[in-house]
């Protein structure tokens, strides 16, 4: 079992020496990954399906993990997730080509396709086919990223003659993840990604979706054991080795857990206290 952790650019992470500090602590303690949250703008006042209030701080994913990469050497870096049909394809495949150079080739690019009409709508993005335009924005980006000589037509976005270096690290591209717990998601990360990312999951909802994830896997004819599945439990779940040994006979390689603490001191106990229940004796 691999463990990350969530939320290495928010709450008290969106500033600077706690981000530092609980990045090498985690690194420290053995933890595989951080993790990223995203959401541009929130609805003022707060209101379902919004998931913090307005004023709860969050920097943007590319930027904090590159900030973050700077002080540390080994732990990977993953938007948990992006949502990609807010962003225009071809700026992202260079913010984050750079963010995998800064980085010496630890991104891992999670995306999600978003759910708040009014996010969309403040950013200017339209709220409709947002899978299938998530699905076109990361094959143009992977062209971006992978072709000698980078060329898109799609029913959305088109270039052709251009190119854009330096190319990330890995090759062809960064890993891979899609987000979300539909039908459509699955599908996604059957097709498109080497993982999917379950967010706030327990583990009667990790085995529904571990079981879509099979039927996708078996329409798109690929091997489900070959997907990676992460898994953010639910905050009511105490995750103990009991608790990580049951995601993981349910199909769970990776778990991403939520930040303990409010403030930095609680953060770095939070960690500490991870790596000698968990990581350390599992």
């Amino acid at each position: 079992m691999k463990f990350g952790l969530f939320g290495i650019n928010n709450g008290p992470c969106a500033f600077p020496k706690c981000a530092a500090s609980v990045a090498r602590a985690a690194e420290d303690a053995g933890f595989e990954s951080v993790w990223t949250g995203e959401h541009v703008i929130l609805p003022d006042p707060q209101a379902p399906p919004s998931p913090v209030a307005a004023d709860y701080p969050m920097l943007d994913p590319a930027i904090s993990l590159a900030f973050v990469a700077a002080h540390t050497t080994k732990i990977r870096l993953g938007t948990g997730i992006i949502i990609l049909p807010q962003r225009n394809p071809v700026v992202l495949a260079k913010e984050l080509a750079s963010t995998d150079v800064l980085s010496n080739g630890r991104l891992i690019f999670g995306i999600g396709v978003g759910y708040l009409k009014p996010e969309f709508d403040a950013i200017g993005a339209p709220f409709d086919h947002k899978g299938a335009r998530s699905e076109e924005w990361l094959a143009a980006m992977i062209a971006l990223w992978s072709m000698p000589k980078p060329e898109f037509a799609g029913k959305w976005i088109q270039f052709k003659g251009v190119n854009a270096m330096p190319r990330p690290v890995q090759q062809p591209h960064p890993e891979i993840v899609f987000g979300g717990h539909t039908k459509e998601a699955f599908s996604r990360a059957a097709r498109l990604a080497k993982g999917w990312y379950g967010f706030a999951q327990d583990l009667d909802g990790t085995a529904k979706c571990v079981e879509g994830l099979r039927i996708a896997c078996k329409a798109s004819g690929r091997r489900f054991e070959d997907v990676e599945i992460s898994i953010t439990p639910s905050p009511r779940v105490k995750v103990d080795r009991d608790t990580a040994k049951r995601y993981g006979d349910l199909g769970v390689s990776r778990l991403i857990l939520l930040q303990r603490g409010a403030d930095e001191a609680a953060l770095l106990e939070g960690v500490s206290a991870v790596g000698r229940e968990l990581i350390n004796k599992i």
